[in-house]
């Protein structure tokens, strides 16, 4: 017994870790990429839905039979043929039954099984389903010897590696998915286009991509809509396999008796009235989400332009877009909608899928298309061999039948008195195994089918058969002749006059996009605009006298208040040399307190606001520290993008931005006062203009730092508000005792100046 005892530890393999792991990462990384997440080029399928599709057709859920309900087909394709999840399997049966996501529908779906807006399907208990006929068409040849059948995943039962039909269902239904390390993104294409451009491959291998792209023009998607690539970039695309195609939704108010669109959307109503339809959407967008995202722009005032939007769809999409007047440019609005929303979305092309030897990649149309023709043309000849092989099988049982009925009474005689008649029948009429098998089992009412004629008749036929059969596989000519005869067959159901295989996305590239601002449309209204000193913003309507008493929150107070315009853009310094700039129209209104502008934007908790102050395209600004360096700057380049801001001024400990001063026009002189209370006045000229940094020295200190500094126009001379409660101001016309070079420590200022030192 003691022998026999092993111990466990024995079994442990002492291994890196890193490579125990690379190696079972690698073997789950394949399993994910070839029994998962990429379609076979040949049937276009994964194997969730060839086994979903497998085990439709094993309970028989023929188009013209009943339904069964969805719980029954699920629980075979987890029982049988896929151990996965019966909620992962029921959604990618839904999708196959969604005429929104699949261009074919390989199932035909009965109860509720989802929409467009982005509702989910009823439990599988509730719905039913059956096979459409193009999943027929994609199945057909199962039982004619034309694919390999595999072990399921418990041996118990056989599966088809792929499925032999005809119909292209990798290009024509799409597919989309991720792998490990790769992943697959295909559009859905029109058939009858891909019928053509295989039928022009066949007749010429060595056709050239821009020939193909001539009859196969582009995505055919379940739900419409346009593409507005141009034919370059579509044609680049599918000649390497990858790219990006804009796909957009399509104003219009349906198609007219001739199947075309009728016109751009515009709907009238009346006395110079208007609005839009979106008729219909891009690929994969939500309904229900696209009129979400419509409804917010109105709601946050993004789109000034926009009036309403109502969804006044039934079984066709109908969703109207309101303009907010009559004036308002249709084209523009259209773009401000395809610019803001989901209206227009990229679809990202990736053919990256796995070829006849299951190895996955990346492949361009031409060499797709070969890939399919030449795995149509194996499954071809394997067809032919199973028949070749089952006439070979006939005409055996067919020879003994006809040298039954020639020698009848004698093979009775045989039968009636022999005790082991088969070795006497084969011994004396040179039978076969098989042949006095067959004769031995006939019944007794069989005999008269054995009539002579209609053997050799019988018989001729296969032989005939058999011949074109083996001309067939000898000629590759006649391969190619019976494939594109049975792929016009397939364009014939699936054609252009046909409900199901008219296109439904129109190719047409888009004018380029016109230029505009979205500032533009900000409706223009005068505000006023009060900051607090703790930081909190509103805006009030109209321009109210700056001395109005606005009520703040206890211990706060007035800090700035302005006049500006809804359409200006708030400028917002901070002592540590960071600009942040702020939408007038977007500032809460002044009813209640306001809003802290930390909401808005990101700002250092430990920095201070120094300035607010009102964007003018092509101004300047003076800006100082309180070292006495600074610069001018263009207000166009201080405008920030993000809630980030920009850094303006380079600051360091001890350093802080003290003096944001706008610069008239007519100003030509720099005015600088000092803590120590000296005074220079110099050239604005002197004064480099910056996008950033620390400027030049405006003056220079022995002590203290920069009190104020100001622009102004010499010849005006220098202007200070007097003491005291009368608010008289005073000028100083003669300034040349001050005025020196930049740099300078300066003078007392004019007598009168202000203690405070400040401007």
């Amino acid at each position: 017994m003691a022998d026999d005892f092993k111990d466990p530890f024995d079994a442990i393999v002492d291994a890196p870790f890193d490579s125990a792991l690379s190696e079972r990462y690698l073997v789950y990384a394949l399993s994910t990429i070839t029994a998962r997440s990429l379609p076979d080029l040949r049937d276009g399928l994964k194997p969730v839905h060839r086994r979903l599709l497998w085990a439709m057709r094993q309970l028989r859920l023929d188009p013209t039979g009943g339904f069964k309900k969805s719980a029954r087909v699920v629980g075979d394709v987890i029982g049988k043929y896929h151990p996965h999840g019966d909620a992962s399997v029921y959604d990618a049966m839904v999708r196959l039954a969604q005429d929104f996501a699949l261009r074919y529908p390989l199932v035909d779906g009965q109860g509720n099984f989802g929409n467009i807006d982005g509702d989910n399907a009823a439990a599988y208990r509730y719905t039913e389903a059956r096979l459409t006929p193009t999943a027929i068409r994609l199945m057909a040849g199962l039982d004619e010897g034309t694919v390999d059948f595999v072990p399921t995943y418990n041996g118990e039962e056989q599966e088809p590696e792929i499925f032999p039909g005809l119909f292209p269902n990798l290009l024509a239904n799409g597919a989309s998915g991720i792998a490990v390390g790769m992943a697959t993104n295909i559009p859905s294409h029109n058939v009858a286009e891909i019928v053509d451009a295989t039928l022009m491959l066949i007749d010429n291998p060595g056709v050239e991509h821009a020939q193909l792209m001539e009859v196969f023009h582009g995505p055919d998607f379940p739900t419409g809509g346009v593409v507005v690539d141009s034919p370059a970039v579509i044609s680049a695309a599918y000649e390497t396999g990858r790219g990006s195609i804009r796909v957009r939704g399509r104003f219009s108010n349906g198609r007219g008796e001739d199947g075309a669109w009728e016109d751009t959307g515009i709907e009238r109503l009346g006395s110079g009235q208007w609005q839009l339809v979106i008729s219909e959407i891009p690929y994969m967008v939500q309904k229900g989400k696209l009129i979400e995202q419509i409804a917010a722009l109105i709601a946050d005032k993004k789109l000034p332009i926009l009036e309403d939007v109502r969804d006044e769809s039934d079984e066709h999409i109908r969703i109207v877009v309101v303009p907010k007047s009559r004036n308002v440019d249709p084209e523009l609005l259209k773009e401000s909608l395809y610019r803001l929303t989901d209206l227009e979305t990229r679809f990202g092309l990736n053919l990256n899928v796995l070829d006849a030897h299951r190895t996955p990649g990346v492949l361009g149309l031409k060499l797709l298309l070969q890939e399919w023709v030449i795995s149509q043309i194996d499954i071809m000849l394997r067809r032919t061999q199973h028949r070749l092989d089952k006439i070979a099988a006939r005409l055996e049982l067919l020879e003994g039948y006809i040298i039954a009925y020639l020698n009848l009474d004698r093979i009775i005689e045989i039968i009636r008195t022999e005790d082991e008649p088969k070795p006497v029948m084969m011994d004396e009429f040179g039978l076969t195994d098989r042949q006095a098998e067959a004769i031995l089992n006939m019944r007794l009412r069989s005999l008269r089918k054995l009539e002579e004629m209609e053997l050799r008749k019988e018989r001729d036929a296969l032989l005939s058969e058999q011949d074109d059969l083996n001309a067939l596989l000898e000629s590759p000519a006649r391969q190619r002749t019976r494939l594109k005869r049975e792929l016009n067959a397939l364009r014939k159901d699936y054609g252009p006059h046909t409900a199901l295989g008219r296109r439904r996305t129109t190719i047409a590239e888009a004018a380029p996009a016109r230029e505009f601002s979205m500032d533009a449309m900000i409706e223009k209204e005068p505000v006023t605009v009060v900051l607090s000193a703790r930081g909190w913003i509103r805006a009030a309507k109209g321009h109210l006298a700056l001395d109005t008493e606005f009520k703040f929150k206890e211990g706060d107070g007035p800090a700035w208040v302005l006049h500006a315009q809804t359409t200006d853009k708030l400028l917002v310094a901070l002592d540590n040399g960071r600009f942040y700039t702020l939408g007038a129209d977007k500032l809460p209104g002044a009813r209640g307190f306001g809003e802290p502008i930390r909401t808005m934007v990101d700002i250092d908790p430990d920095a201070h606001i120094m300035a607010l102050v009102v964007y003018r395209p092509k101004g300047q600004l003076l800006l100082a520290a309180n070292t006495g360096r600074g610069f001018a700057a263009e207000m166009d380049e201080l405008l920030a993008e993000t809630r980030k801001g920009r850094g303006v001024v380079s600051t360091k400990p001890g350093v802080t931005l003290k003096i944001v001063r706008e610069i008239a026009p007519e100003h030509d002189h720099v005015a600088v006062v000092g803590d120590n209370r000296k005074l220079v006045i110099f050239a604005l000229s002197e004064v480099p203009i910056l996008a950033k940094g620390q400027g030049v020295t405006l003056q220079r200190y022995r002590d203290g730092g920069l009190s104020d500094a100001i622009t102004l126009k010499l010849d005006d001379g220098l202007t200070w508000t007097m003491g005291g409660e009368t608010g008289r101001t005073r000028v100083e016309k003669d300034l040349l005792p001050w005025k020196v070079a930049r740099g300078a420590a300066g003078r007392l200022p004019p007598v009168g100046f202000p203690r405070d030192n400040t401007f």
